[in-house]
């Protein structure tokens, strides 16, 4: 159903693949949870879901991450309630019985009736957790490629985005906004690193900011558009909107004397020649497959919730040792590009909308050729024109590697 220039709209529509998908890909595969300035101090947890199965990620005493299934090793109720909060230990609200930070069950109401071993009745861990500069990743399954492998060249877009900051950090600690859509997953990522619609989806934020991005993404004649499609492997895509910038902070709608601070504050932290580069460039417009996207001044998540049904979360890219006049100027730009009357997500969400409602049941074959003659290799990384389907093959085809592995373990299989 997935062929070298097009696909199938059941792959969309069919519940059989939804579920299949969420054990290869989200179960099985590395899934990013959380960034570590959410939980920066001891008991601070978060909370999220991983292909429909809660967990919650915690900070331990001696500084380390736990990411637990959010279920009670009693009767499997709901531990944490709340989206975020700090705890000295984790109680269960139904029976009362206490977990340290590390999943230990170290209290039981009523103790005599419980004769069982007690070490068998913490709680259970997620077997791999990672992390990639402050990014924490995690997989159900105990086997696997590793994160560095998983992320391959991406760890450069990572990169790209912690060094926008000039201490090399971020801060993801302005909160969580969430927008539900009425369609498959996979259209998240796929529109996200899709040049080809911005015109025809988006033009009223075309006539906003058309100066500020005219020769990135806004220009009628094909070949006047600079910026790129990148396929970097492991489902990994980006627009780089890079070339469309010439001055530092273009990418930001000012000019560098709106921040002078910042932008000597990177030449001195990166270096004159490298500390320009960065601030001309910006930051990526990404997805890390299959859940993580780096869109430029914010950090977003896509999260699978039926074959029909998904959520797009983000939070301002908030920056360490800037001024907070920039931090402040980042967050109104996130809320102006994808808060809840914004001029991008809306826009998005109605066309996937559209698109899940166009393919029914029956789906039908679509066209992702766009591009093929004309992209070209630079080292490991294919890269085609903006309005070129790159990214999409590129998502796609990993998607086929990836869903045409061994057979996966059967949920009772794991529980057993």
């Amino acid at each position: 159903m997935i062929l070298k220039d097009r696909i199938h709209g059941s792959l969309y529509t069919d519940p059989s693949i939804y579920e299949d998908e969420m054990q290869r890909i989200f179960r099985e595969g590395w899934v990013y949870v959380c960034h570590e300035t959410e939980i920066p101090k001891r008991g601070d947890f978060v909370r999220r879901r991983i292909a429909g199965d809660p967990i919650f990620a915690i900070r331990a005493a001696d500084d380390r991450v736990n990411i637990f299934a959010n279920r009670c090793a009693h009767r499997g109720n709901l531990l944490c309630t709340d989206d975020k909060g700090s705890a000295r230990a984790i109680v269960c609200k139904y029976h009362g019985w206490a977990y340290d930070l590390d999943g230990k069950l170290v209290d039981v109401p009523y103790p005599a009736g419980l004769t069982c071993d007690r070490g068998e009745l913490g709680l259970k861990a997620l077997p791999r957790i990672d992390s990639y500069r402050g990014f924490y990743f995690a997989s159900f399954a105990a086997e696997g490629i590793s994160l560095r492998e998983h992320l391959g060249q991406a760890t450069q877009l990572i990169d790209r985005t912690c060094e926008m900051s000039p201490t090399g950090k971020l801060k993801l600690d302005a909160g969580w906004v969430q927008h539900r859509f009425r369609s498959n997953w996979k259209m998240l990522p796929e529109n996200d690193v899709d040049g080809y619609h911005v015109n025809f989806v988006h033009p009223s934020f075309a006539e906003a900011i058309r100066s500020n991005y005219d020769s990135a993404a806004f220009k009628n004649e094909e070949e006047d558009l600079v910026a790129e499609t990148r396929d970097w492997g492991m489902g990994h895509t980006e627009i780089d909107f890079s070339k469309a910038y010439t001055r530092p902070l273009e990418w930001f709608g000012c000019d560098s004397d709106r921040f002078p601070e910042y932008v000597e504050d990177m030449k001195k932290a990166y270096g004159e020649e490298e500390g320009l580069r960065k601030v001309t460039k910006g930051p990526p417009h990404a997805c890390i497959f299959p859940n993580l996207f780096l869109a430029e001044g914010n950090i977003g998540m896509f999260e699978p919730m039926g074959v029909d049904e998904c959520i797009h979360w983000h939070t301002p890219m908030i920056l360490d040792g800037v001024d907070d006049a920039l931090n402040k100027r980042l967050m109104r730009q996130s809320e102006g590009a994808l808060g809840p009357a914004a001029f991008l997500l809306a826009d998005d969400a109605v066309i996937a909308e559209r698109t899940q409602e166009a393919l029914g049941q029956s789906g039908g074959w679509l066209d992702l050729s766009r591009g093929l003659e004309r992209e070209h290799q630079e080292g490991d990384v294919t890269v085609g024109h903006l309005t070129d389907e790159v990214t999409n093959r590129g998502f796609w085809h990993h998607y086929r590697t990836v869903m045409k592995g061994p057979a996966p373990v059967s949920r009772l299989e794991r529980a057993a």
